[in-house]
């Protein structure tokens, strides 16, 4: 089964719900990277839900969902759009393996203290960032409390990824189940009643069940109607072409140094681990572009100048 996203909303307008399978996704995350297992599930919890954040934005608007521990995971980012592109990274991919009393990942504690930040970037407006302190480490927690603190609106997240003995990646993905501001009562009792019933989402992946079967779990018998259904995949927008525009802006002088002292300039993406090398001869071509801006003289009438000077008189 491929990855893939859906999205709906309840028939009686109380809950808007979203469930991703991401396991292939994950996989290749893992495998860019080479994460350890504790890191693997920590980035994968990370960018399962980026792709669930960016798909509630609108159309050409994208999210970047951040989080900055003190644990010895560092930084882990993720970006995803309404399309269902994803990309992200570890500062720490060689995580040693922690593992609770109960002998599972300890994800929290690989992230530590700190903060989850979620940044919106819109057409023709300013990106918006709304942040929270890390409630637990665990993500899925963390962004439940972030929708319910930064937005708020009552979510409920839960996220997984489930590694394999060989490091490989046997399942992940997630959901998102937000009530909308005429739930009743009776509706919010149940779907508490069905969360307590999902105890790993990864392990409900790896049996077979699609997004869909995981929101009948979650939303038991209510109707609901489809609002999107999409194929997710991870997606760098990375190229050469962006890397070179790059190294011309570091400037002549940062250049000639590096270039002086490596015989050539590397660009690495940190997104997908992708490397852009660039020879002696392609960084030459830069410096000659960059001399040739810095020597432009603007061209000056001079007798625009004259005839200035002479009504001054």
């Amino acid at each position: 089964m491929k990855d893939y996203l859906i999205r709906v909303i309840t028939t009686n307008k109380e809950i808007r719900a979203l469930a991703v399978k991401s396991t292939d996704i994950v996989k290749e995350a893992q495998e860019r990277h080479q994460t350890t297992p504790v890191a693997t599930a920590a980035l994968g919890r990370v960018i399962t839900g980026a792709l669930l954040t960016g798909s509630l934005v609108k159309s050409g608007d994208e999210v970047v969902l951040k989080i900055e521990g003190t644990g010895p995971a560092g930084k882990i980012v993720a970006d995803a759009n309404q399309k269902g592109e994803v990309r992200g990274y570890i500062e720490n991919p060689n995580l040693d393996l922690y593992q609770t009393d109960s002998g599972k990942l300890d994800v929290a504690k690989a992230v530590g203290a700190g903060e989850l930040s979620l940044t919106k970037i819109m057409k023709m407006k300013e990106p918006y960032t709304g942040s929270v302190p890390l409630v637990s480490g665990e993500i899925g927690e963390d962004l439940t409390y972030y929708f319910t603190a930064s937005e708020q609106v009552p979510s409920a997240v839960g996220l997984g990824v489930l590694v394999d003995t060989d490091l490989s990646v046997k399942a992940a993905g997630g959901f998102i189940i937000q009530l909308l501001p005429d739930a009743s009562e009776e509706t919010i009792q149940m779907l508490e009643d069905n969360l307590t019933k999902v105890k790993s989402v990864s392990k409900l992946i790896e049996s077979g069940m699609t997004p869909e079967e995981l929101l009948e779990e979650l939303l038991g018998d209510m109707d609901y109607r489809i609002m999107a259904l999409k194929d997710v995949e991870f997606k760098c927008r990375c190229s050469r072409e962006r890397s070179f525009e790059l190294i011309a802006g570091l400037g002549k002088e940062e250049i000639e140094s590096t270039l002086a002292e490596q015989g050539e300039i590397e660009v690495r993406c940190h997104f997908c681990n992708n490397t852009y090398t660039f020879e002696k001869e392609d960084v030459e071509s830069i410096i000659s572009e960059l001399e040739i801006v810095e020597n432009e003289i603007p061209e000056v009438d001079t007798e625009e100048i004259i005839f200035e000077k002479e009504n001054n008189k």
